[in-house]
């Protein structure tokens, strides 16, 4: 699942793909729990590193469909 977060006064985003298996009902709830409480996100990526996103400085973050929903090829919306 791919996790993408815009950074205020950032032209790039912060592009993090966490492991396949990631429940993203949990994800959100984590998201939003820092998002509230202006701490530190912290996610860990596929590989097992950890990347923490001050969300005082989050402008957005995007989530990502599940694996099985993607869709490949010319068919894709």
């Amino acid at each position: 699942m791919d996790v993408r977060i815009g950074i205020v006064q950032t032209a790039k985003e912060l592009e993090v793909e966490l492991a396949e298996d990631t429940d993203r009902e949990a994800l959100l709830r984590q998201i939003e729990e820092a998002l509230s409480d202006d701490a530190v996100l912290w996610l860990t990526d596929r590989r097992g590193r950890r990347v923490g996103v001050p969300v005082a400085r989050v402008a957005y973050v995007e989530v990502g469909a599940p694996a099985p929903d993607r869709r490949v090829g010319f068919g894709a919306p």
